[in-house]
């Protein structure tokens, strides 16, 4: 149940030791400090979030969020740390742990993966859940360059036939790039839940989700060194001007 005086909201940071794909993600360096830094910074920063909790299994990524001022109460069991491990898993295990866990009316799921958000977005998003007294709210970004009517399914070819495409969407041939109709993706930077909707839904993004809308600059996800290299050049154009 939503309190009446201004909602609480517990935001959660995971962050795995391992990946497989880029060793050591979240504590790369992305201008002058690890990655995870930034997020820990951004929900430092927000005047809308009742508490910070930070879920890893990594004792390197705990004391790194610690030497920020961010308090690890606990480290994540390795049953909820491996490749294969759902989100959804871990903010349950957060959201139990917590000693006041049952108390919050959301849940705020920021992953380190996405550097470029700030404290003015995330309160932002809250603002929106607390607008339209919403179930969730997630962050999009539009896209333009690689819309859904430039997407083609591909079949690979076969022995008796060459590989074939054929588009996701049907529009009229030569409609300009103007005329298509707005498209946004979720960026994976903000993801806002109502504590009781998730306990029954075990989602993050529900039918009627509120989007809360982020520009290019401010949106990147992390998941590879070349990743990390074009959110160096993202903020060092934030910082310059």
């Amino acid at each position: 149940m939503t309190s009446s005086g201004p909602m609480s909201v517990l935001g959660l940071i995971p962050a795995r030791g391992g990946s497989k794909g880029f060793p050591g993600k979240n504590l790369a360096q992305l201008a002058g400090a690890p990655l995870i830094v930034h997020t820990v910074r951004a929900a430092q920063h927000s005047r809308r979030l009742s508490d910070i909790v930070l879920s890893t299994d990594s004792e390197a990524i705990a004391e790194v969020c610690r030497a920020c001022g961010l308090a690890v109460p606990w480290l994540r069991q390795p049953e909820i740390a491996g490749d294969t491990t759902r989100m959804q898993e871990v903010a349950l295990d957060a959201i139990a742990r917590h000693p006041r866990g049952d108390c919050f009316d959301y849940l705020l799921l920021l992953q380190p993966t996405a550097p470029l958000r700030t404290a003015e977005d995330i309160d932002a998003a809250i603002q929106l859940a607390e607008k339209y007294d919403a179930n969730t709210v997630a962050s999009f970004t539009a896209e333009e360059s690689r819309h859904p009517y430039y997407m083609y399914r591909y079949t690979p070819e076969t022995v008796d036939r060459a590989a074939r495409v054929t588009p996701f969407a049907e529009y009229e041939p030569g409609l300009p790039r103007q005329a298509f109709p707005c498209c946004v993706y979720r960026n994976g930077a903000i993801y806002l839940v109502r504590r009781t909707w998730f306990l029954k839904h075990r989602a993050f993004v529900s039918s009627d989700c509120v989007p809360y809308l982020m520009p290019p600059e401010r949106t990147s996800n992390i998941d590879s060194p070349r990743d990390l290299a074009y959110a160096e050049v993202l903020l060092s154009r934030r910082s310059s001007t």
